[in-house]
């Protein structure tokens, strides 16, 4: 009996080493960088194609998924409004949602949500690109509190309205809203600061610790931008001008340094912060081998993965030394699209709704795994959790890819 118990605890060990599966619960995963380290999720495709675990239909936009404690989180617009779905994550029921009026805001593309919501524990943030900011109870969907922050505060909407996701900082959620941000009580959506009028960027705020200091990063219209989360006061700024302020791409930390990317054939750099506001940044070098208009690459170790041009060119997948800014290997007309990494392996959604999984490697692109799981537009990067990979496309169609092992 005892060799019996003991046998089971191995195999049980054995397989907690095998699988290991992590949440997603906000923008770019638990560590905001793109990266998941889950593990013991399938990698290849059986012959007749993936296995989809559910579809569901959510209205137009690109807003993202998140998802934990069994439950995936989205929006999407029809008839006139958004609205915020939960769905069980493992089967796709729906369990809630949560509708407001808005505008599609169809300028040069389909228009619909373009944000993600955020989840912190029992609750989910919604910002909208209007500027209605919601606090839901994440398991019933009831409304906890809510606010429209532009007529409330007459922060000025961005030509293609507010896009980041919210950020939970302590007891504070951190807004791009404005010339530098805004933060408001996570728990009664009360200002606490906010800065001066001027049109935000479309990225999300990140939390970046800096020797014994948090320093809270983002992209205004025409700058990368660090403030102090607590009271909003700036650290640095770097001029960033990109055409049509389109700063959407997240800023990416690497050592004491930023790394920055934008479209319109603006492309990127790398920099050494200034060490106060009147300062000027250290630019180590500056190119376009990534002009990435949407989805910021992800950083491993120190080469970056990530989509060269905008939505409205033949966009590549590339490689790109993070040091130097030289480019190791392109993948052609991948189009606008995304990607995230997981046990050393790249999960890719293309712009046509090609999912791809491949190694991390320097030496090339190359997929143990490749077939169409979507039609029609796919700006939004995909999403791992728990086994699931949760793909999107313009028009509000999501599929659960299911890659957990049987």
């Amino acid at each position: 009996m005892l060799s019996q118990l003991v046998l089971t605890s191995v195999v049980v060990a054995e397989l907690a080493c095998l699988v290991h599966a992590e949440d997603w619960p906000h923008w770019r995963g638990p560590s905001r960088n793109g990266i998941s380290e889950e593990k013991g999720w399938v990698d290849q495709f059986p012959e007749q194609g993936p296995v989809i675990a559910w579809k569901a239909t959510v209205g137009l936009g690109f807003s993202s998924v998140v998802a934990s404690n069994g439950k995936a989180y989205t929006a999407g617009h029809a008839n006139g409004s958004d609205t915020v779905f939960c769905f069980d994550a493992v089967t796709g029921k729906e369990i809630w949602k949560q509708s407001y009026p808005s505008e599609l805001g169809d300028k040069f593309y389909e228009g619909g949500t373009t944000g993600t919501p955020t989840l912190d524990g029992t609750h989910l943030f919604w910002l909208s690109r209007w500027g209605d900011l919601f606090c839901f109870d994440a398991a019933s969907g009831k409304i906890i509190w809510n606010r429209q922050i532009v007529k409330e505060t007459a922060a000025r909407i961005p030509s293609w309205g507010f896009t980041g996701a919210p950020t939970v900082y302590k007891n504070l959620l951190i807004l791009n809203v404005g010339d530098a941000g805004m933060a408001v009580d996570k728990g009664t959506g009360k200002d606490v600061w906010k800065s001066s009028e001027g049109d935000a960027g479309y990225n999300t705020p990140l939390p970046v610790v800096r020797g014994d200091q948090t320093e809270m990063w983002f992209s205004n219209g025409e700058a990368c931008i660090s403030v102090v989360p607590e009271t909003g006061k700036e650290i640095w700024r770097m001029k960033w001008l990109t055409e049509y302020g389109v700063n959407a791409a997240d800023l990416i930390p690497y050592e004491d340094k930023v790394f920055v990317g934008s479209g319109y054939n603006k492309g990127c750099a790398l920099f050494k912060p200034a060490t106060s506001v009147d300062a000027e940044a250290d630019v180590v070098w500056r190119s376009r081998v990534l002009r990435t208009q949407l989805n910021a690459p992800v950083l491993v170790g120190k080469h970056l993965y990530g989509v060269d041009g905008d939505t409205t060119a033949r966009s590549s997948l590339k490689c790109v030394e993070i040091e130097t800014g030289k480019e190791l290997w392109i993948h052609r007309e991948f189009g606008t699209g995304g990607l995230v990494v997981a046990d050393g392996k790249i999960i890719a959604l293309s712009a046509k709704g090609e999912l791809m999984i491949a190694p991390v490697s320097t030496e090339g692109f190359k997929f143990s795994a490749r077939a169409s799981v979507l039609s029609g537009k796919c700006w939004t990067a995909p999403v791992l959790a728990n086994g699931l990979v949760y793909c999107r496309n313009s028009q509000g169609d999501i599929v659960a890819v299911d890659l957990r092992k049987k």
